[in-house]
């Protein structure tokens, strides 16, 4: 007689077999209209994620409506590899995340931040030429930059600026505009002029072009603005992680019982 906890655990796994049908189809369809090699790469994770959920289902399925030994110690043993991965996966980006001595002060602007407010671990990763250049390519091609708050709220006739920084990303506050010490003037929503025999201590002044692809691209302020996002997306990913973890945990215990059940049931009928 087929247990409890082999229906149970068919039942999930049907759910998360159905689920990795859509997930693996909306990866191959984003791979096929991905015009550069940044999406692609970005797009990646959704084919790996639905493959990998696919596979494993099956196996827990089969396993547990069939009463497969063997592919229910499969699916257990990838369903452990799994869950300890995502564990390290989610102390590690607490970790990296965590040093931020900036946080003590609120509603501070992009200007306020230092990458020494970060781990060294994220520090290295940006301060790494060929890494850099990477994602530097990536916001060019994604044209972070191209529908900013930066290019359309003035204010008076000056064309001085207005920006909403509580709800512009962090990433478009470093990298579309320059640093505000520069006291650059915005004569258009696409030209900020330096003002002449200015200088700077921010060096950032001087890596600022109008130029489309370079911008502020190349600034320590760039690099900050995507730390700063990283920090906070890694941050919400690492709490879903860990709600994931336990309920994982929950259905790899589901599945124990439904192993041993199987192993019971194979005795008897060998010593029937």
């Amino acid at each position: 007689m087929v247990r409890c906890s082999n229906i149970v655990i068919g039942i999930l796994n049907l759910f998360t077999l159905i689920l990795s049908i859509p997930i693996l189809l909306a990866g191959v369809a984003m791979q096929k209209q991905a015009a550069t090699e940044c999406e692609r790469w970005l797009d990646f994770p959704f084919m790996v994620v639905g493959i990998f959920l696919l596979v494993v289902s099956l196996a827990g399925l089969i396993g547990a409506c069939c009463r497969s030994t063997c592919l229910l110690w499969l699916y257990l043993f990838v369903m452990f590899l799994f869950i300890i991965s995502l564990f390290v996966f989610t102390i590690f980006a607490f970790v990296v995340t965590h040093k931020n001595v900036s946080e003590a002060i609120s509603n501070k602007g992009i200007d306020d931040y230092k990458l020494g407010d970060y781990s060294k671990w994220l520090q290295r990763k940006v301060n790494d030429t060929k890494t850099w250049n990477k994602i530097k390519s990536c916001l060019q091609t994604g044209k972070v930059c191209s529908n900013n708050n930066y290019r359309h709220k003035f204010l008076d006739n000056a064309f001085k600026s207005v920006v909403d920084e509580k709800h512009t990303p962090a990433v478009e506050r470093g990298c579309c505009k320059p640093p505000n010490e520069c006291n650059f003037v915005n004569e258009s929503p696409n030209v900020w002029t330096k003002p002449e025999n200015g200088t700077y201590n921010n060096p950032d002044c001087d890596r600022w072009s109008n130029d489309e692809n370079t911008l502020c691209y190349d600034c320590q302020s760039c690099k900050v603005g995507l730390l700063e996002d990283l920090k906070y997306d890694w941050k919400r990913l690492a709490i879903a992680n860990m709600i994931l973890v336990v309920i994982l945990t929950f259905i790899y215990s589901i599945g124990c019982c439904a192993f041993r059940n199987n192993r019971r049931n194979n005795y008897y009928r060998k010593y029937r």
